[in-house]
């Protein structure tokens, strides 16, 4: 059996990524939904590429557990693509901290106790955590380094301190943030990296539904007064992650890329800097 790399959440991002780290080895596509994993892994098969599909909830421990054991039986896991979440017109607060802040960190606990030597991954985190106000020291360690059973039990993520969609998500990929720098040195044991990418507005259907949901104006605006003043693509997210992956990117783990087209600077030190 070969290298294996396991892409969790089948949308155009996961797939970017897999194109770029994918070539000869093989690929585990995994999303809640089979039927978004199947179509996934038609384009990839049909452009050449050793596939296979599985669903999985985030949410739920005992589902991530069978993923790890379906991605070991296929192989060697030399790879992993956490690329599956919520946004914050999809779903409640309640739903984002389950899924893209706990869902997150047992991927990493799991995957992290299985990864070969030599492996690493990438996870997807967002802009939007670098937009959260300063946390406090204990904040920020609480976010690391609790078990993931303990993290939604946290005072700081509880109903009363998280009222609205937004705050859970920015809160929640800080967290990925934060989690993966903590990771990096339990992985490190087993002679792997992990780190994350924080991708601005990327045009896929879920950045779609944002643009035309609820906060699309303030998103469109984002794009309007950022210095580079576009959307990005997932095949530029692509091309970070296969730096991040791969041996170029050798010295990288336990690191954040912000690569948002400067939206995050222009809300610091431009146009997008709140009254």
């Amino acid at each position: 059996m070969g290298e294996v790399i396991v892409v969790i959440g089948a949308g155009l991002i996961g797939q970017a990524i897999a194109r770029r780290v994918g070539s000869g080895k093989h690929t585990v596509l995994a999303d809640l939904h089979q039927e978004n994993a199947d179509a996934a892994a038609d384009i990839m098969r049909n452009a050449g590429f050793d596939v296979s599909t599985a669903s999985v909830d985030i949410a739920s421990r005992q589902s991530i557990q069978a993923l790890v054991e379906t991605a070991t039986q296929s192989g060697t896991v030399t790879g992993l693509i956490q690329a599956a979440g919520v946004s914050p017109s999809q779903a409640s607060p309640q739903t984002i901290l389950a899924v893209d802040l706990y869902g997150t960190a047992v991927v990493l606990e799991e995957f992290g106790n299985i990864m070969a030597r030599g492996g690493s991954g990438v996870v997807i985190a967002s802009q939007s955590g670098h937009r959260l106000g300063a946390l406090t020291a204990e904040q920020d360690s609480a976010l690391a380094t609790t078990p993931a059973e303990e993290l939604l039990a946290l005072p700081m993520l509880q109903p009363d301190q998280v009222q609205d969609s937004l705050h859970a998500y920015q809160l929640a990929k800080r967290g990925n943030a934060l989690r993966v720098m903590a990771e990096a040195v339990r992985w490190a044991r087993r002679g792997a990296r992990i780190n994350t990418i924080s991708p601005g507005i990327i045009i896929t259907p879920l950045a779609n539904d944002e643009l035309n949901g609820p906060r699309g104006a303030g998103y469109r605006r984002m794009i309007a007064l950022s210095p580079v003043g576009r959307a990005g693509t997932p095949d530029e997210v692509g091309n970070v992650a296969a730096l991040l992956m791969g041996s170029d990117g050798a010295f990288i783990t336990g690191s954040d890329v912000l690569m948002d087209g400067g939206v995050t600077a222009s809300y610091f030190y431009g146009e997008l800097k709140p009254e």
